[in-house]
């Protein structure tokens, strides 16, 4: 498999896995997003898979995550700014894009603001509705005074530990690289700031916007995800036309911890379906 290559775009930390494309295809790179508290790192089991498949295969640590320092607001819309600015940054076109989590809510807002760069999508364990409604610890992270108590009592033991309960792949150098969102007391509270700027009700000018990007799009789901419940994988494909629906019933949230192969292998042959 490809080797797997950590960068730097500015500020932006990523990693990149890069294939040889076959002389009669021309891929789109494939953008991947991480989700919360992750960083690139989450993509490890997918970066090789891609880029043996002749596809360049890019993953940013987003600002506050992985080795890419909080130097932005930490807001919602600063997340987004900062997917367009390391795109620019790349001189990336049109890309694949890929999305878990709250990658999902920056990702795919990101894609709605600038369709052009879109050729394909993978959605997999987020949401993107404006009658959402945030999880308890979501719930908690928003609240003043509760998220402060909530960041402030983690410590490495704890941290490793919680995501232990929730996925099967957190193995120490994913929790190594996973925590450094909780090293510094700036990234604690960005990491609040993130969650604060969470209103469901900012994603009301993007209803039917993810169906007009008009491009094959795969929903691929660990169905057993509590923070993401399998419902929202179902709505995803009833509101984008020609979508595929997978379902993995042994992955939770975090799938691509948990099944990291099973992955790798539907969104690499859903691409190639979609010559894409």
């Amino acid at each position: 498999m490809p080797d797997v290559e950590l960068k730097r775009a500015g500020e932006i930390a990523y990693r990149e896995a890069n294939g040889e494309a076959d002389s009669g295809r021309e891929s789109l790179p494939v953008l991947l997003i991480h989700g919360y508290p992750e960083s690139s790192f989450m993509w490890r089991g997918l970066l090789p898979p891609l880029a043996g498949s002749g596809r360049r295969a890019i993953a940013p640590d987003l600002p506050g995550y992985g080795s890419s320092p909080p130097f932005l607001s930490g807001t919602w819309e600063s997340h987004v700014e900062a997917v367009e600015g390391f795109r620019q940054e790349l001189g990336l076109d049109r890309v694949a894009l890929i999305v878990h989590d709250w990658g999902g809510l920056i990702g795919m807002r990101w894609a709605c603001d600038h369709p052009d760069a879109i050729g394909a999508l993978v959605v997999s364990n987020t949401g993107f509705f404006p009658d959402g409604k945030w999880h308890g610890l979501g719930a908690a992270l928003r609240t003043e005074g509760a998220g402060e108590a909530v960041v402030d009592a983690i410590d490495r033991e704890g941290f490793a530990a919680m995501l232990r309960e929730t996925g099967r792949g957190f193995d120490d150098e994913a929790i190594e690289d996973y925590w450094k969102a909780y090293e510094t007391e700036e990234g604690r509270r960005a990491q609040l700031t993130l969650y604060r700027s969470g209103d469901f009700d900012k994603l009301t000018p993007y209803e039917g916007r993810l169906a007009e990007l008009n491009v094959p799009t795969l929903v691929l789901w660990g169905e057993r995800d509590t923070f993401a419940p399998v419902a929202g994988a179902h709505r995803f494909h009833n509101e984008i036309p020609d979508s595929k629906l997978v379902l993995i019933p042994e992955g939770g949230h975090f799938v691509f911890e948990d099944e990291p192969e099973r992955c790798a292998g539907e969104i690499v042959a859903f691409l190639d379906e979609s010559a894409v």
